[in-house]
Parts: structure tokens; C-alpha cells; sequence
């Protein structure tokens, strides 16, 4: 990476910007749990307006490199006992730069507990990439399973990785 990376909560101000982050993860994701844009090109938005609800539950966060926006990390379940990760991208031009683990790291280091985190079994990236970023922050205590998607019963069935992140 020729600048550095850096993590920051996103604010109002930063929605037209994680909304066209939005547009290129649900493109990507569109791959592996089917689906097609709406009929005015956007894609289902209803993760992306809780981010943004102000709700203590939530927290949206913006990757940046540099000057540029490269992700974005939405957390949910902040005022329960389990923390998941949402939502979570990184463009294609800099992945596999270690910019992504980076950036899970400083997420779950400002949210200390329980983390759980969803992904599809048929993209292999995610597979490969959630049990590096498990076995990377609980060494030999992180499990997976699979759990059905709610009111998807076309879908295949979520992976889903539980982890702990301790106290810094």
C-alpha cells in the first residue's frame, strides 16, 4: 500500500459515497446470492439506511486509503452481548493487500467481545479470508456453522464464524 490506511465512523455527510461502495458490493455479492438490480439500477438498500439510522445498534465505518475511500464496515448488535459484522467491502484494487484484515482488526478492537460474521460458503474468497481473519484474532477458539437465511429458504444456508476479540 503506498498511503496509509485508516479507519473512521462515517457520518451523514459520507452517505453518497458508501452508497456507490454500496452499488459495487451488492454487485459483487450478486454472484453469489442471486438477485438483479431494481428497475432504477439500485440495488436492495435496507442494511445500508440501518447503518445510517442513528440507532445505538449500529455503527457504519468508512476504509480509507490515502484520500480515497476504499471500503466500508457496518456493525450491528452493539447493545447486545454478540457484535456482528454486517456488512463489510473492499474495492478490488486493493485487495489481497492485507488492507482488509487491517481493517477488521481495528473494527473488533473498538468493539471488545463477541463477534460473529456471515458469509456465503460458495465464494470461496470470504471462506478463506473470515477464517484467516478468526484464526488471526482467536487462535484455535473461533467455530463456524451453517444457519438458514431468514425468509430465503431459496438460498443456500449461511456460514456463519463466531469469535472473541478481548479487551486491548
Amino acid at each position: 500500500m503506498d498511503a496509509d490506511p485508516h479507519l473512521r465512523t462515517a457520518i451523514s455527510s459520507d452517505s453518497p459515497v458508501i452508497e456507490r461502495l454500496w452499488l459495487m458490493f451488492r454487485h459483487d455479492m450478486s454472484e453469489f446470492v442471486g438477485g438483479v438490480p431494481d428497475t432504477d439500477g439500485s440495488f436492495r438498500s435496507a442494511r445500508l439506511e440501518a447503518a445510517f439510522s442513528d440507532s445505538d445498534d449500529w455503527a457504519p465505518y468508512v476504509v480509507g486509503l490515502g484520500d480515497r475511500p476504499v471500503g466500508f464496515v457496518f456493525v450491528r448488535g452493539l447493545s447486545g452481548p454478540t457484535r456482528v459484522l454486517n456488512s463489510f467491502f473492499v474495492v478490488r484494487g486493493v485487495r489481497r493487500t492485507g488492507i482488509g484484515l487491517w481493517a477488521v482488526r481495528e473494527v473488533v478492537a473498538r468493539h471488545p467481545g463477541a463477534w460473529e460474521v456471515a458469509f456465503q460458503e460458495n465464494n470461496g474468497r470470504a471462506v478463506r479470508f473470515w477464517r484467516r481473519v478468526a484464526e488471526d484474532l482467536d487462535p484455535g477458539a473461533w467455530t463456524e456453522e451453517r444457519r438458514p437465511v431468514p425468509e430465503r429458504p431459496d438460498l443456500a444456508p449461511d456460514s456463519w464464524i463466531s469469535f472473541r476479540c478481548p479487551n486491548p
